[in-house]
């Protein structure tokens, strides 16, 4: 029954794709031009101290492609790589994305987001649509496989054991009718794991195949040219285990049995989020409520807060004569909605952005807030020492921010034309909890981050030299690591600006319990050239000197990678 309906939707969207063709416009449009690029670096390594820790030789290949005819557009990209990723597989996706007028479609590689509650920028392997045209009305469509079927590996001893899956499927698909902030949205979104994807898996490793189907329905509306009331509801029936008896259940989503089969392991919750807004020129204030019950889940979203009830309130104003741009948000959140657990938490949350220009010369910021996000929390230092901007491409190691404050300060100081000077100063707070999935690695971490850079512009010799101090300082229950250190970079262009060039170095150590525990030296040679304004040649050397204090960890070793690039651009009309 589903195949059918998924076979005749897609029927009725390539009918109206190859009748949305207008034959008028040949001989209007240009018939053809095909634009894109495409980069391949070879990557090369060596050590010495300790062993090998990656391949002595790499690639990474990626490249895209747009073709126009008479009207119709469409980009296909790709990235390859031979690197072992985190997944133990290949980072081989592609993805297609064709264009016509008011049509857009997707295949390949992909991701869509209809709502917060449904689906949410979970990356999908298949194909999807968008209508968008003239009018009220418009529709969005996607089906595919959100996950690979990865087999349980009995040998527990081998670094980077996958963890095992089923093979999931879903589709979905979103109606809108509506403009502007007058809208009503409906949303149906269904995935189910296929129990015979993969051999036994331990019961031990919670590993079990799932159903899940959501529902939701949004809407908007001006009232009165200044407010606007917005509100979505939502339903996610999810069966943990569809090997269970199918029983019968009163919940609206259970008498969907055309698409969902309910279970005895099946449940059944709720999203609700409303808000009101009022406007005028220079302020704006508004209120907003957001309810999601216990263990509220989609399967098209990596991760997701529930067990959660927030009333807040919020306000913008821009003051001094704009110079000023003021917002905050404040309210209360508890969660324990079922009653089930020991204790309830109840918290005042909230959130202030303030930005102030007052000349040309100088921008001030200050940011804050308590809200509960999930963020991929990358040190400086991440960088500072990384060998290759590849080493993590298929990083989805996402952390639970519970508190996030920032503080940034830039100023451009010096009268001289021909030396440009800028000073930098940023401060990061964040407290956090690390997640994989569901499943809380490391509670109660403070991350504070630190970085003031200087910066001069030799503006006649095309030179830039630069100067900044990092610091990173983790602080856990038992444990509290820092690491600080300089860099130096020089940069210069030669050949009117044909030629770049950079030369860096940075040292850091890095203290555990004030005790130094390892030392890292880097330095750095990147130079770039561009030929014809189609042909770009990279060459990068860094080498990473890091020694440790530790007992059990080599006491110091080299590494050495190099790196050389070539991209190609080109547009033929």
């Amino acid at each position: 029954m589903v195949k059918s309906l998924l076979l005749t939707v897609f029927c009725i969207i390539a009918y109206s794709i190859l009748n949305a063709q207008n034959l008028e416009s040949i001989g209007k449009e240009k018939p053809l031009s095909i634009t894109g690029g495409i980069s391949l670096n070879q990557i090369v390594y060596g050590v010495r101290g300790i062993e090998s820790r990656r391949d002595p030789y790499s690639y990474y290949a990626s490249g895209n492609i747009n073709f126009s005819l008479y009207g119709w557009s469409c980009p296909l990209s790709f990235s390859i790589s031979n690197q072992n990723t985190s997944f133990q597989q290949p980072f081989n996706q592609y993805s297609l994305h064709p264009t016509y007028k008011w049509i857009t479609a997707h295949a390949g590689y992909t991701s869509m987001t209809f709502s917060p509650y449904t689906v949410n920028g979970h990356i999908f392997l298949g194909g999807g649509i968008d209508l968008a045209p003239e009018g009220k009305f418009k529709f969005s469509a996607l089906y595919g496989r959100f996950l690979k079927a990865v087999e349980p590996n009995s040998d527990t001893t081998l670094q980077n054991v996958a963890t095992p899956a089923f093979k999931r499927m879903g589709y979905g698909f979103k109606a809108s009718y509506g403009d502007g902030s007058n809208f009503v949205d409906v949303i149906t979104f269904h995935a189910q794991d296929e129990v015979n994807s993969i051999q036994f898996v331990p019961e031990d490793q919670g590993i079990l195949p799932e159903e899940n189907l959501v529902m939701s329905i949004a809407a908007g509306k001006s009232l009165f040219e200044h407010f606007l009331v917005k509100a979505e509801i939502s339903a996610s029936a999810l069966s943990r285990d569809t090997r269970a008896a199918e029983a019968d259940q009163d919940h609206p989503l259970a008498k969907a049995k055309f698409i969902y089969t309910p279970r005895i392991s099946s449940s059944y919750y709720k999203a609700f989020k409303t808000s009101l807004n009022y406007q005028q020129d220079g302020y704006a204030l508004g209120v907003a409520y957001e309810r999601i019950d216990p263990q509220y889940r989609t399967l098209g979203s990596y991760y997701f807060n529930n067990d959660l009830e927030s009333i807040t309130a919020n306000g913008a104003v821009a003051i001094l004569q704009g110079k000023m741009n003021v917002a905050v948000s404040a309210g209360t959140q508890r969660d324990n909605l079922d009653k089930t657990k020991i204790s309830t938490m109840r918290r005042a949350v909230g959130s202030i952005n303030i930005g102030y220009t007052p000349t040309q010369k100088v921008n001030l910021g200050v940011s804050y807030s308590n809200f509960q996000t999930y963020t991929n929390i990358r040190s400086q230092f991440i960088d500072v020492n990384q060998l290759t901007p590849y080493d993590n491409l298929d990083t989805l190691n996402y952390t639970q921010i519970s508190q996030n404050a920032t503080v940034t300060a830039m100023y451009m100081f010096g009268k001289n034309e021909n030396k440009r000077q800028t000073l930098n100063c940023n401060l990061t707070f964040q407290d956090a909890a690390d997640k994989q999935g569901e499943v809380t690695q490391n509670s109660g971490t403070q991350f504070y981050n630190v970085n003031t850079a200087y910066a001069l512009s030799i503006v006649p010799q095309n030179m830039m030299v630069s100067v900044s101090l990092n610091a990173a300082l983790n602080k856990g229950a038992d444990v509290s690591s820092k690491t600080l250190g300089p860099t130096v970079a020089v940069s210069k262009t030669f050949f009117e600006k044909k030629l770049r060039t950079t030369l860096s170095s940075s040292y850091n150590n890095t203290y555990t319990n004030s005790e130094r525990v390892s030392t890292v030296l880097n330095g750095r040679v990147n130079g770039s050239i561009s030929v014809q304004k189609k042909h770009n040649l990279n060459l990068s050397l860094v080498v990473v000197n890091r020694s440790s204090n530790r007992e059990g960890s080599a006491q110091e070793f080299t590494e050495f990678t190099g790196t050389l690039g070539y991209s190609y651009s080109f547009g033929l009309r």
